[in-house]
């Protein structure tokens, strides 16, 4: 019966590696091009994009007249009570007078303190700022999508690791069981073997289920069913080490937050444009073309019919309204130096970030050459304390100690490799250049 969870747990490893076997590979490639078209951030991101590349228009900066056509009518019921110059008396009840007029009119201003061309530069850069914005939600979407999928390839890895240190406790309870049946050793000393194996097959379990929930944010990231299985490889590749003053100089061309903070900028920039039109006059033109049907009984004429061209012109100009000219004014200058201010302190935060994220990669890549070689020895180290107990000349704390260095060494080896990979996605979303290696 002391085997029965042994056999339990081969089934179960049977069982998934059998399942696991049966699961599509799902590369990198597949996973950015599936979020890419489902991810419903990039979807928004692209739909606002849209709408501000469509609020571009010399239209929606004032540019054109406005022609509108109008129509209106009115009617009254009265009791007149006349007396005429001649002294005769005129009394109508409940006199029918109407009036009713329509046409089309045009409003154009031509002038309005060039406010009009700072409107459209103003849309203009709305639009760079969409476009930015749009390109930053995607470069943070496939960070994440990468992200993700190496930590599943991480997880896979402890997976993998877990399952042989399986295997070896399962090889010192054999061992265990054979020299307390030949009455070389205490029952103890099963047991024990026994409560190794058990907590490995404790550790291995939970371990599994992070990889199915993590599995289920995955899917969530690529918008598809989240119970829908696939497997990944075992295998992180880190690229060459770049360059730093390469980085930098590309941060500084298209990290998504230097380029808003610019846009910002020149934003405030525009503002002060527009409050300056307003010390300008606002010249406008109008015109219409009325048709107009009277009809007043009880006057001299009882119906009158109009058509004609009406046209004119406008001009208005602020004189004093209290100081609030100056005041907005010296408000959007102060903008102007925030904005500066704001556009040098994201520069300095991205080349403290380009930095540090630097100086980890390098580190990583020595601890990866470094734990490669530890698991390696942990290995052989391993391997020659399981003889050694077989052949009963050390005890069994003494091979769970060099099992526990080898799953620990194979631990941080993946860990370094997992650390390392994030370090070089976060320096490709940094400087937006996103790649799926």
């Amino acid at each position: 019966m002391r085997f029965f969870p042994m056999l339990l747990l081969c089934l179960f490893l049977f069982v998934t590696t059998a399942s696991a076997q049966k699961q599509p590979l799902l590369s990198l490639e597949d996973a950015v091009s599936i979020a890419l078209k489902n991810n419903y951030n990039i979807q928004l991101a692209k739909t606002n994009s849209t709408i501000a590349a469509e609020n571009v228009s010399i239209g929606n900066a004032g540019y054109l007249p406005v022609l509108a056509a109008t129509a209106s009518t009115s009617s009254s019921i009265q009791n007149v009570n006349q007396t005429r110059s001649d002294g005769t008396v005129n009394k109508i009840p409940r006199l029918h007078n109407s009036s009713n007029t329509f046409g089309p009119n045009i409003n154009w201003t031509i002038f309005d303190g060039f406010a009009m061309f700072a409107n459209y530069d103003q849309l203009k850069q709305l639009n760079k700022l969409g476009q930015v914005q749009e390109r930053d939600t995607i470069q943070s979407t496939l960070a994440s999508v990468i992200s993700t999928y190496y930590n599943l390839i991480y997880q896979t890895k402890q997976i993998l690791a877990l399952k042989e240190e399986i295997d070896i406790s399962r090889l010192q309870l054999r061992y265990a069981s054979d020299r307390y049946n030949v009455g070389r050793s205490a029952k103890l000393e099963v047991l024990n073997a026994q409560v190794n194996f058990n907590t490995d097959t404790t550790n291995f379990l939970t371990q599994l289920q992070q990889f199915n929930t993590t599995k289920i944010t995955f899917n969530r990231l690529l918008v598809r069913k989240l119970n829908e299985d696939f497997s990944v490889p075992d295998t992180i590749i880190i690229q060459n080490q770049p360059v730093l003053a390469d980085i930098i100089a590309q941060a500084q061309k298209a990290n998504p937050a230097i380029l808003e903070a610019q846009i910002n900028k020149r934003l405030t920039e525009i503002n002060l444009k527009q409050v300056r039109a307003l010390r300008y006059p606002l010249i406008g033109v109008n015109s219409g073309y009325a048709f107009s049907n009277n009809k007043t009984p009880a006057g001299f004429t009882q119906t009158q019919n109009t058509k004609g061209l009406n046209y004119g012109l406008t001009a208005s100009i602020n004189i004093f309204d209290g100081f609030n000219q100056i005041h907005r004014e010296r408000v959007a200058k102060l903008q102007i130096n925030g904005a500066e201010i704001r556009t040098s302190q994201i520069r300095q935060l991205v080349e403290t970030q380009i930095n540090s994220l630097y100086i980890d990669f390098l580190s990583g890549l020595e601890l990866i050459r470094v734990g490669q070689s530890n698991v390696e020895i942990a290995r052989q180290n391993l391997s020659i304390t399981l003889e050694k107990y077989r052949l009963g000349n050390i005890t069994p704390l003494e091979v769970r100690e060099a099992q526990r260095n080898y799953l620990d060494a194979q631990t941080r080896f993946f860990n370094d490799q997992y650390q390392t990979k994030l370090s070089e996605i976060s320096l490709k979303e940094i400087t937006g250049s996103i790649s799926l290696n």
